[in-house]
């Protein structure tokens, strides 16, 4: 009789060896940490406080879908330019943003959690369809696409914003040379641990070719003089600062962020039950009816990174990837990952190390990120079906568009001039499409009960 071969992975509530534990996690945090750190570079925040937020904000998930989610928390890039928005309203110094500016920031990030606590709160109650009726596609979608292109120019300057313009032709080349490696890696690396981080690999081969340059020319295209030779310091912990502006500017992205979490959450669903189903067990792990418990937890989240300085988050695809590949959905290892993640944060050589990457390394890999962000939207329009021949959907998508991407290039820090206010572009985009939405909504069902 043949032997039946043995099913390896692990479901969320098993736990692997100590050795096997430590291991597994080390993977999560590899693929979590390129994205992580550049969210915080982009936006001026301290890297090592947006490192230990990752860690304590997905302990923090964790612990309040108690262990039923295996989910990490990560910076999310939708919120890039509405947080560059509040950030870069000075100059910086020493690659970051005035305690003053990123408290301010905090404080938007703080409040669009309480976005996503109601939002999961309503879903407890009320079917995610009728949730969708008023955040239809047609406006999570454009969403999308204008947070990617709203960022196409920052992607850029950091390729040409080099101090030394003789210096200029040589950082072209490195950005080029990383968004070309990173995108040959992420297409043409997919097996094993490798394939799950080209972003990763893409980095070092800019890296390298930035220090070689810098040799071959005789200029300092990588920095180390930010190393002070302190080996070990905590965070750099910042307190919320009141400030409506960037409420505005922050908090209505997180409702552009929940289709994400949505989808996600249902990917792995599939997935741990196909485990549950190789392995044999009776057990259902009903993750994607927890849609509310995950939402309620990504505020969580938004709430402690920004209590103590770090930027606002999201479920990480690229951990649910690893996941997936591996077949490891343990709680335990992304516990473990949270805790080892914030031990790092507290090491002085690792965040001067990445404060040392040169800014068109990060402009070649933003090509390909911001990009890919708003493919996205795209890719919701799509796979939702939404009809480019309905005048509705026109109507919403156009202005969301426009308000989006005009705003963000018209006008200084993307903020509109608007009935003697300065609205944040972004926000207004989703507002107007919204209320365009909902007036749709209003009038379909008077013209049917008119019809009755």
């Amino acid at each position: 009789m043949e032997k039946q071969e043995k099913i390896i992975g692990y479901l969320p509530d098993e736990r692997p060896t100590f050795f096997k534990l430590v291991l597994f996690a080390f993977q999560q945090i590899i693929v979590m940490f390129p994205a992580t750190v550049l969210v915080a570079l982009l936006t001026g925040f301290h890297v090592s406080t947006t490192i230990f937020a990752s860690g304590l904000a997905t302990l923090c998930f964790i612990l309040i879908t108690k262990r039923k989610i295996p989910l990490y928390y990560g910076s999310s890039f939708s919120y890039i330019a509405a947080i560059c928005s509040i950030t870069t309203a000075e100059a910086w110094t020493n690659g970051v943003a005035s305690n003053n500016l990123i408290g301010q920031a905090q404080f938007g990030i703080i409040l669009s959690g309480l976005v996503s606590i109601a939002v999961g709160l309503i879903v407890r109650k009320v079917s995610m369809e009728k949730i969708e009726k008023i955040l239809p596609p047609s406006v999570t979608g454009p969403m999308a696409i204008i947070i990617g292109l709203s960022l196409a120019g920052v992607a850029l300057t950091n390729i040409t914003g080099i101090a030394e313009p003789a210096m200029q032709s040589f950082a072209w080349v490195i950005g080029i040379v990383t968004f070309l490696a990173t995108v040959l890696f992420s297409i043409y690396v997919k097996r094993g641990t490798w394939g799950q981080i080209p972003i990763l690999l893409g980095l070092l081969v800019g890296y390298v070719l930035s220090l070689v340059l810098g040799w071959i020319v005789d200029y300092d295209f990588v920095n180390f003089s930010l190393y002070t030779g302190t080996i070990f310091a905590l965070p750099h912990f910042t307190l919320p600062v009141p400030s409506w502006t960037a409420v505005l500017a922050i908090m209505p992205i997180a409702i552009a962020t929940i289709p994400e979490s949505t989808a996600h959450l249902f990917q792995l669903d599939i997935y741990v039950n196909k485990l549950a189903e190789e392995k044999g067990t009776t057990k259902k792990y009903d993750i994607a009816n927890r849609l509310g418990d995950n939402l309620i937890g990504d505020g969580i989240g938004d709430m402690v990174s920004g209590l103590i300085g770090g930027p606002a988050g999201t479920n990480y695809g690229e951990n649910i990837s690893t996941m997936s590949i591996t077949k490891n959905f343990s709680v335990w290892v992304l516990m473990a990952a949270a805790i080892i993640t914030m031990v790092i944060s507290m090491f002085v050589p690792i965040s001067a190390a990445v404060y040392s990457i040169p800014g068109a390394v990060i402009g070649g890999l933003s090509v390909y990120l911001f990009g890919v962000i708003a493919a996205q939207g795209v890719a919701i329009m799509i796979e939702k079906k939404v009809s480019l021949f309905s005048a509705k959907n026109l109507a919403v998508i156009a202005s969301i568009l426009i308000v989006g991407i005009g705003g963000s290039y018209a006008f200084p820090g993307g903020m509109i001039p608007m009935f003697g206010l300065q609205a944040p572009a972004i926000a207004t985009a989703a507002i107007v499409g919204i209320v365009l939405n909902l007036i749709f909504l209003v009038i379909d069902k008077i013209i049917a009960s008119v019809k009755k």
